[in-house]
C-alpha cells in the first residue's frame, strides 16, 4: 500500500506542478507586454467609470440644491404676495396716505362731454 500511496502522491505533485507551470506560462513577461494595450484600455474604462460616479454625485447635489433654492423662493414669493395683498386693501392705503393729507373724495365724479368738430360746426 505504501507503493500505491507513493504513486498517488507523485501524480498529485505532478498535477500541481503542471498547474503552476500553466499559470506561470500564462503570466510571463512576453504575454503581459503583448497585452499592454488591453490593460491600458481596462484602466481607462476604470477611470471613466469612477469619473462618471463622481459626476453623477455632483449632479444629484446640484439638483438638491436647486430644489431647496426653488422651495425657498416659492415661500418668499407667497409671503411677498400676501403682504402686497394686505397693503393694497383700501383701509391700509388710507392709513398710509393719511400723513400726506390725502382723503377719499366724497363727491360724485362729473362727466365731461367731448364735443367733436362736426358737432361744433353744427352748433354755429
Amino acid at each position: 500500500m505504501t507503493e500505491q500511496e507513493n504513486i498517488q502522491e507523485a501524480e498529485q505533485t505532478k498535477g500541481k506542478k503542471n498547474k503552476t507551470k500553466s499559470l506561470s506560462s500564462l503570466f510571463n513577461s512576453q504575454w503581459l507586454t503583448s497585452n499592454m494595450s488591453f490593460f491600458l484600455f481596462l484602466s481607462l474604462l476604470a477611470v471613466i467609470y469612477i469619473a462618471n460616479g463622481h459626476w453623477a454625485d455632483r449632479t444629484v447635489r446640484n439638483i438638491d440644491k436647486a430644489k431647496k433654492e426653488l422651495r425657498d423662493l416659492q415661500f418668499e414669493y407667497k409671503t411677498v404676495k400676501a403682504e402686497l395683498m394686505h397693503k393694497s386693501e383700501e383701509a391700509e392705503i388710507l392709513k398710509a396716505v393719511e400723513p400726506l393729507g390725502l382723503k377719499i373724495n366724497t363727491e360724485v365724479p362729473k362727466r365731461l362731454k367731448i364735443i367733436s368738430e362736426k358737432e361744433e360746426k353744427g352748433k354755429k
